[in-house]
């Protein structure tokens, strides 16, 4: 009696056991919308080590995978030059840099070799290359950062943005008020914002790398250029053409690198809208006076006079500040990489003219080659003629006709050589008319 319960208790206590490592029963972390690691700028194998570990999970995270599926690896670098790796998904991108999806899809490997730089409200959307990258007045958010061609530009961005690490006994809040004090005390005069200098060293690195190919091509193609006006072969011609190809793609990817910063500097508009820093210390400097004002109109008994005299300050402020049509700064910066790239362009272009002298040079060799096949075709052709005219009358007499020369002896040498003799006369003749006319060289 008192065995059925107790097996009926264990039995079922066996079949939990049984079920729980099957179903889902292990708490789920709450869905990774971010994986950040913190990277410290002297730390070279932190980049392998994340990489791996983000690319290296098994068969246990297959769930996980597919619930972040949309997440791509992104790099984040502050003011600071402090910089971490983020695993972010386009939603949240989006939420983060206040852009439209579009701008993501413009990001994406669809438009893997378009050169775009895109103001919008609150961050601007880089797109050089192989560096696709969201710059805002506080961050910069760059795609792919372990790829191999935007390792440079990462080591740049640590090199070259001031490395400040916050004062951590008084918490977040209270270094960035002192870090908005002392960008209102220094204003936008002594050195260029954030936004531009990252746009700086994008620029940099995107010239400096296109430079380095069409060295290369250079130093590739004068050999090879060489090579073939000396000797016209198929291997030479196989070479010379797969170098066009290459020219042909560089050139292209400069242009729109060039086309691009010739559009910002003709629209003012355009290059004001870029000045991310300046936009967000005016909605910082607006939102604390009128916080001031409406704390004023509170405590005083007049509220109308200080507020109106509030928001005087207030755009008086804001209009002494900056001026929003300076966009000086901007334009001599474009303006220096224009120039680069255009030099970079006409070292292209001056390649190509090499090339084309060289292809120009190779065909009037081979129209040379032509013009002496055509005479001595010519020649022969006339040669042809003359022992045709012999062959005939030694074709007349081999004929079964009766003529008095067959009773004749002797008369064999001295016809044939008399013979011979007027077709070599008819050959001279016929070849110094076709001399006379110009049609054989002299």
């Amino acid at each position: 009696m008192g065995k059925g319960p107790f097996s009926f208790r264990r039995t079922s206590s066996r079949r939990r056991l049984k079920k729980a490592p099957e179903g889902p029963s292990p708490p789920a972390p709450p869905p990774p919308m971010m994986i950040e690691a913190s990277l410290s700028p002297n730390n070279q194998t932190a980049n392998t080590s994340i990489a791996a570990a983000s690319g290296g999970g098994g068969g246990a995270g297959g769930k996980a995978k597919k619930k972040t599926g949309g997440a791509r690896l992104w790099m984040r670098f502050d003011r600071c030059g402090q910089s971490e790796l983020l695993e972010c998904d386009k939603s949240t991108i989006i939420r983060r840099a206040a852009i439209p999806a579009r701008d993501l899809r413009i990001l994406g490997p669809v438009f893997s070799h378009s050169s775009n730089i895109l103001a919008r409200e609150k961050a601007m959307v880089v797109n050089l290359e192989f560096i696709k990258a969201i710059v805002t007045a506080e961050e910069v958010l760059l795609l792919d950062p372990l790829r191999q061609e935007v390792l440079p530009f990462v080591d740049q961005l640590r090199q070259q943005l001031p490395h400040k690490s916050p004062f951590r006994m008084h918490g977040q809040a209270l270094w960035m008020h002192k870090r908005m004090k002392c960008i209102f005390r220094r204003g936008l005069q002594n050195e260029l914002p954030f936004e531009f200098q990252v746009l700086e060293i994008a620029l940099e690195v995107v010239c400096t790398y296109l430079d380095t190919n069409v060295a290369e091509l250079e130093r590739d193609a004068y050999p090879v250029l060489d090579e073939l006006a000396r000797n016209v072969s198929t291997k030479n011609l196989e070479h010379v053409r797969s170098l066009k190809s290459n020219l042909t793609r560089l050139l292209a990817r400069v242009q729109k690198v060039r086309d691009e910063l010739e559009h910002l500097l003709d629209d003012n508009e355009d290059m004001a809208d870029l000045y991310l820093t300046r936009k967000w210390i005016q909605n910082q400097q607006n939102e604390a006076l009128l916080g001031a004002a409406v704390s004023n109109s509170l405590i005083t008994p007049a509220p109308y006079l200080p507020r109106l005299s509030s928001h005087r300050s207030v755009s008086l402020a804001t209009s002494n500040f900056v001026d929003d049509d300076d966009v000086e700064d901007l334009e001599m910066l474009l303006e220096a990489y224009f120039m680069q790239l255009d030099g970079t362009r006409n070292k292209i272009l001056s390649v190509r003219e090499y090339i084309d002298d060289t292809e120009d040079y190779v065909n009037i060799q081979l129209d040379n080659q032509r013009n002496e096949l055509i005479q001595l075709q010519l020649t022969l052709t006339i040669a042809s003629f003359a022992i045709a005219v012999e062959t005939l009358i030694a074709g007349l007499f081999g004929m079964n006709i009766p003529c008095p020369l067959y009773e004749m002896h002797g008369v064999f040498n001295p016809f044939v050589g008399c013979v011979t003799a007027g077709c070599i006369l008819l050959f001279l003749l016929v070849l110094g008319y076709a001399r006379w006319k110009k049609l054989l060289g002299s």
